[in-house]
């Protein structure tokens, strides 16, 4: 199979909030504008997109017709501690995890979209000895 594009949509009752949280706090840009879709990219390279669904729409097997649960998208940045400052501490946003160093290898701190979508901001750092085994190299 060739794969050409690779993105999550993610079903919430708010899109206009949630479109605002991805432009405003993450760089993403509206591609496609509906009242039940929004597609998003941000600029690279590399480019991401994102989408944002209305869960109610027939688009959308009936059986399936629900806002998102349970999903966590990770942003790995350069600088951690600079985004804390940015989205927390200046931003604003209530953290779901505090900023903090784990020995798996990540430095990160997680806060929450407008449809409880959980955002992991991470910058990878060495993983203690107990996990660096635990890392494939290719």
């Amino acid at each position: 199979m060739r794969l050409d594009s690779f993105y999550p949509v993610i079903g919430t009752p708010r899109l206009t909030e949630s479109r605002d949280f991805y432009v405003d706090l993450f760089g993403f840009e509206e591609t496609f504008v509906a009242d039940w879709y929004v597609s998003l990219r941000r600029p690279g390279p590399p480019a991401f997109e994102l989408a944002l669904l209305d869960p109610t729409h027939p688009t959308l097997p009936e059986s399936h017709r629900r806002p998102v649960q349970g999903l966590l998208l990770n942003f790995e940045v350069d600088d951690v501690d600079t985004e804390w400052e940015r989205l927390v501490v200046r931003g604003g946003l209530r953290p779901a995890l505090d900023i903090r160093t784990e020995a798996f290898g990540q430095r990160h701190f997680i806060v929450a979209d407008p449809a409880g979508v959980l955002i992991d901001v991470i910058t990878p750092i060495p993983p203690s000895p107990e996990y660096e085994a635990g890392f494939l190299r290719t």
